[in-house]
């Protein structure tokens, strides 16, 4: 267990689903209560719920719409409700949803990978920065990309558009939110294999390819994420903030 997450009140959106899965349990398995937004799977966030209440921790599943502003406020407003108030948020919500080139590009595609990524996390953050003010320390963990420091593979164009924001986001953040005393930090990984993104966007030759330029020979894993997103929402009264931490088994690093 993690002392420094032991009662504290994490959000974590998508959190029922691929690395938000992997996420959630850590933070559980670290004592943490948590509120497990999903969209679709009800199944593993009940799941997740009854994990944590075996360990006599607060738990709740809470289905929202974060690319609305309305449904992202109160998916924020009914964790604090249930948990008791919020110390750190997991903005894990994402997708590349699919791949288009510049030739292929409209503006419904464009705006609809940025309202996914980019844009609910600024509903989300929006309404849950006056909770994580009410505590002397908080956190916040934006999910990025290994796409938005490399420019992506081909058709990844408008997804790694929007995870390049999510790092000066991040920057940003960190510097209107500090004087409140929350941390803002990301992580940037790379190839995470195992979960539905990759299995639905990423080719087995391709990911060969990858593994082939990856130092230490291997792919990621969603485990591989969550212990970097639990160190940092554990650091909440750290003085790491504006970081982002790259997970990729060395094939970029700067």
């Amino acid at each position: 267990m993690n002392s420094k997450l032991a009662g504290k009140n994490i959000l974590v959106t998508a959190g029922a689903q691929g690395i938000g899965e992997a996420i959630t349990r850590h933070l559980i398995d670290s004592g943490a209560n948590v509120a497990i937004h999903y969209f679709s799977s009800a199944d593993t966030a009940n799941r997740l719920i009854d994990y944590a209440t075996e360990k006599g921790l607060k738990a709740v599943a809470i289905k929202g719409d974060l690319t609305d502003e309305a449904d992202a406020n109160a998916v924020v407003e009914q964790a604090a409700t249930a948990l008791g108030g919020l110390n750190i948020l997991i903005n894990n919500a994402g997708s590349l949803v699919a791949r288009r080139s510049l030739n292929d590009m409209d503006s419904a595609f464009w705006h609809k990978v940025m309202d996914i990524n980019l844009t609910s996390m600024m509903f989300v953050t929006q309404a849950a920065a006056p909770y994580l003010a009410k505590h002397a320390n908080s956190s916040i963990v934006n999910l990025a990309s290994l796409a938005g420091r490399k420019g992506g593979h081909a058709g990844s164009l408008a997804y790694s558009v929007s995870k390049g924001a999510i790092l000066t986001l991040t920057r940003a953040l960190s510097a209107e939110l500090g004087p409140q005393g929350t941390r803002v930090n990301a992580v940037a990984p790379g190839l995470i294999l195992g979960t539905s993104f990759h299995n639905t966007h990423t080719t087995k030759e391709s990911a060969d390819q990858t593994i082939a330029g990856i130092p230490i020979q291997r792919p990621g894993n969603a485990n591989d994420v969550a212990r970097a997103v639990t160190y940092l929402a554990s650091e909440y009264d750290g003085f790491i903030t504006g970081a982002t931490l790259d997970i990729n088994g060395g094939v970029y690093n700067m």
